[in-house]
């Protein structure tokens, strides 16, 4: 079964393929990686391997089977892309987004290079929004420049969890930016002045801006419960969406 999501910014998850491995900043306190390691312990299907890579063939036709329309975000607890995952099995997984025109999927990557590599002679289907991680300035801002090579519908950045301020951003072609901070006891504080240049520089591009969390750190400086921290910007709720996401 796909699972319903906690994640504002969708409505359904589905894992064909569960597990990872660390590349980047981002990385460091791995919600996946802590959530495999209790779902391995409570003996829950799909995950005898803890957070280790693994194929699911047996997930791949779940969607199939849910008739009413829904937003996919696909592989929350692993990353599509990983260079251990083979074009064949990326070719199934693409194959079954095709025979569902009905679904919206999200595609969220840190594994930016290889996207335009896969996509070099297969097209993004229309009902996939494409995405990369942008953490920081030394591994997400180059990640941008590879999902702007491919021919997407949507193209959309994740700053999540925003560790630095990211300066001067190319959001040209990009159609959706995410921000949020980072949760867990071990949270590495975001702070607001770096929000609010990605808001002004998505107002200036009119790029969709989704304002997701402030996690464990609030906007004041202070560390406590990331729901208490809320979601608002300067008093705001920034949701929006791009054109075309039925949400």
């Amino acid at each position: 079964m796909t699972s319903k999501s906690d994640i504002e910014w969708t409505e359904q998850t589905w894992n064909p393929t569960t597990g990872c491995t660390k590349v980047s900043a981002g990385c460091q306190h791995c919600y996946a990686e802590a959530m495999a390691k209790r779902l391995e312990a409570m003996g829950s299907s799909g995950y005898e391997n803890g957070f280790q890579l693994s194929l699911m063939p047996a997930r791949l036709e779940q969607p199939l089977r849910r008739k009413k329309a829904t937003v996919y975000f696909v592989n929350s607890m692993s990353d599509l892309f990983h260079e251990e995952i083979p074009d064949s099995y990326l070719d199934q997984v693409f194959d079954i987004i095709r025979q569902t025109p009905h679904h919206t999927y999200q595609i969220l990557t840190k594994r930016a290079v290889r996207l335009p590599e896969y996509f070099s002679d297969r097209a993004v289907p229309s009902n996939v929004l494409l995405g990369v991680t942008v953490e920081n300035q030394e591994h997400g801002l180059p990640r941008i420049d590879y999902l702007r090579q491919v021919d997407a519908h949507i193209r959309f950045l994740s700053v999540e969890p925003l560790l630095e301020d990211l300066g001067e951003l190319d959001l040209s072609d990009i159609h959706w930016v995410i921000v949020g901070g980072e949760s867990g006891p071990k949270a590495r504080r975001m702070h607001k002045e770096w929000v609010e240049s990605v808001k002004q520089q998505c107002d200036t591009t009119s790029t969709a801006f989704f304002f997701k969390q402030w996690g464990g750190w609030g906007a004041d400086g202070v560390k406590r419960n990331k729901k208490a921290n809320g979601k608002k910007l300067k008093g705001r709720i920034y949701q929006s969406y791009p054109t075309a996401v039925p949400l």
